[in-house]
């Protein structure tokens, strides 16, 4: 990786949205980062590592009251170097925000992807293992209450080449979303998304999910389906979490504790054998700060039960072992 280049291109970006800010005390800016790094004991195979999982890094600005940008690197992922948002948006009074650029797809929920937000250390089965999360596109999403209630619904059009891949394409990929509720109460969605990312990965994915949320207690499921067109196999992954956080008085270091659980699953012969595996999490995360997303020391524990592997099971022999996992986790 060229760290000269990466610190040369941050550092006009801040002195640029520096410079804004002073010509215009009305253009804000703001910069935000996640660090996740971990240590991980696979018990079934006896090894364990130590890893920074995640290292973002990202600035969002606000050019006028209708165009603003989202720019968000990803230092470290196991290792590895990407750009992740680089996107710009264009927002009009009736309620519409296109997003032109590199961001994510209309189909997972931040609570299973974005390591900011996510109640559990790893990832659930429906945000692993479907498809990736991001593409290059243009992105429509429409915002309003209709009789007090919160509506939010998307269109995207992207290359369906994945993230970083402007590669050139005869077929699109489509996708959309409805989304009812808002951060705080419940909230449901619908969505979808038609990825023809190659001849063998040809797929159609659709889902749904519910939650309800306060400031103690979350609890959130959600069920998704992809079918290749390939081999006609249609792998069903699902989940249901919930956590609850009991705040902690006085100057302390814990501000509070959060015990979480979470049971997800995923098949590929559902109708005729159900389940191939079934897993259960268990976490305790203690919060180091009193923000909406806490940074915070967290312990997690899981057991797979699993009756027949799938293929993505074979990418290392420590992916479906049972863990326990020590994550320390930084946002700002």
């Amino acid at each position: 990786m060229n760290y000269k280049l990466l610190f040369t291109v941050l550092t006009l970006l801040l002195s640029q949205s520096t410079f804004s800010q002073t010509r215009n005390k009305e253009v804000p800016f703001s910069i935000d980062a996640t660090l996740k790094t971990r240590y991980e004991w696979a018990t079934e195979t006896s090894t364990s590592r130590f890893s920074v999982r995640n290292s973002r890094l990202g600035l969002t600005g606000k050019i006028t009251s209708q165009l603003s940008y989202r720019a968000q690197l990803e230092l470290s992922s196991d290792g590895k170097f990407e750009v992740l948002d680089l996107y710009g948006n264009f927002s009009l009074p009736s309620g519409f925000i296109f997003s032109f650029g590199q961001t994510s797809i209309p189909l997972f929920n931040s609570s299973q992807i974005t390591p900011s937000q996510m109640v559990f250390a790893n990832r659930s089965f429906v945000g692993k293992f479907n498809t990736g999360s991001r593409d290059i596109g243009l992105l429509t999403t429409f915002k309003r209450d209709m009789a007090d209630v919160p509506v939010m619904l998307q269109l995207g059009l992207f290359n369906g080449t994945t993230i970083n891949n402007p590669k050139w394409t005869g077929r699109f990929s489509y996708n959309g979303r409805v989304m009812l509720g808002d951060d705080i109460g419940w909230r449901a969605s619908a969505k979808f998304t038609r990825f023809p990312l190659s001849a063998e990965k040809d797929y159609m994915i659709y889902g749904a999910d519910v939650r309800f949320s306060n400031t103690q207690l979350k609890v959130e499921a959600e069920a998704m389906n992809r079918y290749n067109y390939y081999n006609d196999i249609n792998r069903f992954t699902a989940y249901v979490e919930t956590s609850i956080k009991f705040p902690v008085n006085g100057e302390k270091i814990v501000k509070a504790v959060i015990p979480a659980i979470r049971w997800d699953g995923i098949g590929e012969s559902l109708q005729n054998k159900g389940l191939d595996a079934n897993r259960l999490t268990a976490g305790l995360s203690f919060a180091l700060t009193e923000a909406p997303f806490n940074s915070l020391l967290r312990l997690d524990v899981e057991k797979y039960f699993i009756k027949r592997e799938i293929s993505d099971f074979s990418l290392y022999d420590e992916l479906d072992s049972d863990k326990i996992t020590i994550e320390l986790l930084i946002v700002f």
